[in-house]
C-alpha cells in the first residue's frame, strides 16, 4: 500500500531527477566586428577621449547637464506611451515564465461529491427498492508529466529567455526615449535661434530697404537696387515663417514624447541653442566589452539562448512522456461516516506514453534548428549595425569641432564682408549686389553655426546612446529575484 508520505517522497525524487534537459551546451558566438573601433583623419579627435566614464556606466541624469532638459526627460519616463507598453510587455512575460515553470510541479486538488440512487424492486435481489448513498473526499494529482527528460524544463528555460529579453527591450526603448527627448529638445532650441536669427534678419532688411525707398525717392538709388533690397525683406519673412512653423512642429514632437498636451511649464522649453548646457564627454571603450552589454545586443542573446533551449524540448519529444495520476481520501456510505476508521480510499495510476511513428517530431527539430540559426544571424546582425552606430557618432565627434571653428571662422568673415560692402555702397563705391551677396552669405553661414551646433550636441547625445548609455534597469529587483529562484 502506497502511504501519503511515500507519495511525497516519490514526488521528491522526481522533480530531483528532472533536474538536465537535452539542450546542446551555449557558447556565446564571437562578435563580427573589429577588435577596435575605426581610426583615421575623420576619428583624430577620439584620441583625447577621457577613459572614465563609460556610457554604460554613468546615469542619464549625470550625463545630461541641463536642469530643465532633465526635467523634460523625467516627464517624459513617466509618461510616454511607448515605454509604459514596454513595461507592460515585461509584466506579460513574467507572466507567461511563471506559467511555464508552474508546468514542473504538479496541481493537487482537493474534491468533495455526494449522490444518492434508489433502485425498484425488480432491479435488486431482494425484490424490495433499495436507496443508497456515497460520499467522498479526495485529495490528488490529476496528470502530472514527469519531466524525466527535460521536455518541460527546456519550455521552461525558453520561456525565462524570452522574458529576459523582453526586459532588455524595455531598456532599449527607454535608452531611446532618452535619446529621442534630447534630441527633439535640442532640435526645438535651434530652431528657435534660427528663428530668432530670422526676424533679427527680417528687421535689418526691413530697415536697408526703408533707407534705400528713401534714396531712390530722391533719386540717388536705382529700381533696381530698390527692388533687390525688396526681395530680401521677403526672403526673410518666407525664413520667419518657415521657422515658425518649424519650432511649432519641434514643440508638438517633444510633446508626444513626453506624453502629455502640455508636457512642461514653458520657462522650461530653451529659448535658443546657447542656452542649453553641453552634454558630459564620455568614454568609448573596447568594441566588444561596450556592444555586448547593449540592451538590444542582450536581448538578441536572450533569444539565441531561448531557441537553444527550444532545441531540446523538441529533442525530449522523442522520448516517453511519463504521467502521474493520484490521490488518497475517504469514502462512506453516510456523511456522518466519511473520516471514520475503515474509510480510507486511494488510486496510484501511472501512465506512458512512447511515440512510434510521428513524422511531425523530425519536422519540429529541424523547425528548432532553423530557429536558433536565424536567431544567431540576428544576434550577429545587431552587433554589426551597433558597432556601425557607434562608429558614425566617433566620426562626427572627431570631427563636429574642426566643423564648428571653421563655421565660427567663416560666420566673423562673412559679418565683416557685410559690414565692408555696406559702407562701400553707402559712400557709392559699390551697387547694391554686392551688399545683397553679403547678406546672403551672412544668413547662410549664421544658420550653418547653428546646424553644426546643433550637430555637436545631438551627437554626443547619440554617442552616449548607442553606447548603451540611459537604460537602467526600472525593474532590476523583479528580474534578479526571478532569476535566483532558478
Amino acid at each position: 500500500m502506497i502511504t501519503k508520505d511515500c507519495l511525497l517522497l516519490l514526488i521528491g525524487a522526481v522533480i530531483i531527477l528532472t533536474g538536465c534537459t537535452m539542450a546542446p551546451t551555449y557558447t556565446r558566438p564571437d562578435a563580427p566586428v573589429p577588435q577596435s573601433w575605426p581610426t583615421g583623419d575623420a576619428y583624430e579627435e577620439n584620441k583625447t577621449m577621457p577613459v572614465e566614464p563609460a556610457a554604460a556606466d554613468l546615469q542619464w541624469r549625470d550625463f545630461f547637464t541641463d536642469g530643465r532638459l532633465r526635467k523634460v526627460i523625467e516627464t517624459a519616463l513617466q509618461n510616454n506611451r511607448d515605454l509604459r507598453l514596454a513595461a507592460l510587455n515585461v509584466e506579460k512575460a513574467r507572466g507567461m515564465y511563471g506559467i511555464q515553470r508552474a508546468e514542473l510541479l504538479p496541481v493537487i486538488n482537493a474534491s468533495g461529491s455526494g449522490s444518492g440512487e434508489r433502485l425498484p424492486g425488480i432491479l435488486t435481489n431482494s425484490g424490495q427498492p433499495k436507496t443508497t448513498h456515497q460520499y467522498d473526499v479526495r485529495l490528488g494529482i490529476t496528470s502530472w508529466e514527469i519531466d524525466f527528460f527535460g521536455r518541460l524544463r527546456s519550455l521552461k528555460d525558453a520561456a525565462l529567455e524570452e522574458y529576459l529579453a523582453t526586459e532588455q527591450a524595455r531598456r532599449s526603448a527607454q535608452i531611446l526615449l532618452i535619446s529621442s527627448v534630447a534630441e527633439a529638445y535640442l532640435t526645438l532650441a535651434a530652431d528657435r535661434e534660427a528663428l530668432k536669427l530670422s526676424q533679427s534678419t527680417l528687421e535689418a532688411q526691413q530697415a536697408a530697404h526703408d533707407l534705400i525707398k528713401r534714396r531712390y525717392d530722391v533719386g540717388i538709388a536705382s529700381e533696381l537696387d530698390l527692388n533687390r533690397s525688396q526681395t530680401q525683406v521677403d526672403t526673410a519673412k518666407v525664413n520667419v515663417a518657415r521657422y515658425t512653423q518649424l519650432a511649432a512642429q519641434d514643440e508638438n514632437a517633444l510633446n508626444l514624447l513626453v506624453g502629455s498636451a502640455v508636457p512642461v511649464p514653458k520657462d522650461l522649453l530653451p529659448a535658443d541653442l546657447s542656452e542649453v548646457a553641453p552634454p558630459r564627454e564620455i568614454s568609448a571603450g573596447i568594441p566588444s566589452a561596450v556592444l555586448l552589454s547593449r540592451p538590444d545586443i542582450m536581448a538578441q542573446e536572450h533569444r539565441l539562448r531561448a531557441s537553444n533551449a527550444n532545441i531540446g524540448a523538441a529533442r525530449a519529444a522523442f522520448f516517453p512522456r511519463i504521467s502521474l495520476t493520484t490521490f488518497f481520501g475517504t469514502a462512506s456510505t453516510e456523511l456522518s461516516g466519511l473520516f471514520k476508521s475503515g474509510t480510507q480510499t486511494w488510486a496510484f495510476v501511472p501512465q506512458a506514453v512512447m511515440p512510434i511513428f510521428d513524422a511531425r517530431l523530425w519536422s519540429a527539430i529541424d523547425v528548432a534548428k532553423a530557429e536558433k540559426e536565424i536567431a544567431l544571424v540576428q544576434y550577429e546582425k545587431a552587433i554589426q549595425v551597433a558597432f556601425r552606430e557607434v562608429a558614425d557618432a566617433l566620426a562626427v565627434h572627431g570631427t563636429v569641432d574642426r566643423q564648428l571653428s571653421a563655421q565660427q571662422s567663416l560666420v566673423t568673415a562673412s559679418e565683416k564682408t557685410y559690414q565692408l560692402t555696406n559702407a562701400r555702397y553707402t559712400a557709392g563705391v559699390d551697387g547694391y549686389l554686392s551688399v545683397l551677396d553679403a547678406q546672403r552669405s551672412l544668413f547662410a553661414a549664421q544658420q550653418g553655426l547653428i546646424s553644426v551646433r546643433l550637430a555637436k550636441y545631438a551627437n554626443q547625445s547619440r554617442l552616449y546612446a548607442v553606447l548603451g548609455g540611459g537604460g537602467e534597469a526600472l525593474v532590476q529587483e523583479a528580474a534578479a529575484d526571478t532569476v535566483q529562484q532558478n
